[in-house]
Order: C-alpha cells, then sequence, then structure tokens
C-alpha cells in the first residue's frame, strides 16, 4: 500500500464501473456516512467469497446504520456480477479489469502473476473518504473480522454523528430551538435528500 495511505489522510475517489456497468465514485457511493471499501482478489478465490459471505449479514446492519459498503476487484464486470450474485451480496460491487485502483495504491500481488490481482485490503472510511483504519488480508486472518469492523463503525459513527448521544443537555436544547439540522436524518445533504437516500 501506498506509504501516504494511512489513518487521517484522504482515501482516492475512484470512479470505476459498478456490476451493473454505470460509472460510480466512491465520494457519491459514500455521500455523508462511513464507508468500508474491500480491495479484493476477485471471484475466482475462495478467501474472497468466504470474506463476503461474512459481509452479507454485516451490510444489513450497516443498512439500518447509515452506512455504506463497497467491493472493488479487478474481475471484468460480467465476473464482478457473477461474484456479486454468488454471494448473495447487496451492495456495489466495482470492476476495475484495467488495475487503476492495483496500480495506483502500488498493491500488486506480485505472487500470483497468473490472476495479476491485488493484495486484499479492507479500508475503513470516515465521511469525505477520510482513512480511518486499512487491514492488509493477503493472509485470510489478517483481514478484519465482522466484530473489528463493527467497532470500527462504532467510533467512526460516533465521531461523525452530531446527535450521537441525544441524552446531551445541549443537544435537546437545540431541538427544542428548533436546530433540527444536527439530528439524522435531518442534517441529511440536499443530494441525499433529493436522491432519496436514508
Amino acid at each position: 500500500m501506498r506509504s501516504d495511505m494511512i489513518q487521517g489522510a484522504v482515501f482516492p475517489d475512484y470512479e470505476l464501473s459498478d456490476h451493473t456497468g454505470k460509472r460510480r465514485k466512491l465520494s457519491d457511493l459514500q455521500g455523508m456516512d462511513p464507508m468500508i471499501v474491500v480491495l479484493g482478489r476477485g471471484g475466482f478465490c475462495p478467501k474472497d467469497r468466504r470474506q463476503a459471505e461474512g459481509l452479507v449479514e454485516l451490510h444489513r446492519e450497516m443498512e439500518v446504520g447509515y452506512c455504506r459498503l463497497v467491493t472493488i476487484t479487478t474481475d471484468t464486470i460480467i465476473e464482478t456480477n457473477e461474484y456479486r450474485s454468488g454471494v448473495g451480496a447487496h451492495w456495489p460491487f466495482l470492476s476495475d479489469p484495467r488495475r487503476v485502483v492495483q496500480k495506483d495504491l502500488d498493491i500488486a500481488e506480485y505472487t500470483d502473476p497468473t490472476h495479476n490481482p491485488m493484495i486484499p485490503h479492507v479500508v475503513v472510511l470516515e465521511p469525505g473518504l477520510i482513512i480511518h483504519n486499512i487491514y492488509n488480508g493477503y493472509w485470510f486472518f489478517g483481514r478484519p473480522t465482522v466484530e473489528e469492523l463493527r467497532q470500527d463503525l462504532r467510533a467512526v459513527s460516533k465521531k461523525c454523528r452530531p446527535d450521537w448521544d441525544i441524552t446531551t443537555p445541549e443537544l435537546r436544547a437545540a431541538w427544542q430551538e428548533g436546530h433540527k439540522d444536527l439530528f439524522y436524518p435531518y442534517g441529511k445533504t440536499r443530494a441525499q435528500t433529493a436522491s432519496g437516500e436514508d
């Protein structure tokens, strides 16, 4: 991983085609929410598939917790769609067969010249694509557990949600005074409201 990709740095705003062929930017997929980006080898890898299966249940929690999840692999769009469907995932999978991300982040898995994939990583992002945590998943147990990701999402949510603890006198007073912009979903951006995002 590039040496400048550290906690507090801004992750690159890659634009890639999703599993349907639509171009998507990470910043648009994130909106104002915490986000997990999974950089994987692809559908051919049993470790990636097992990781994705484990993320299916977490994603259901992330949806109600207003967090985003994205997977990026070097698979083609057809392979990406098959991989996504095969594990029962419902979040965006982005296809990068040109290996833009792999080259830019310097994460080519040089030990596998046959597939030329990315070295697997999981990146937890605060709003604004700010890096909160990075896990190197070359070995399977280097990948974060669901519980570790829950803890990361708790820390990021606590940091970015101004209404995290609505029991404080200050927030109660703000609500009574009509400052609803401090509260979710009232504080959503116009873009989120227009797009109908949760």
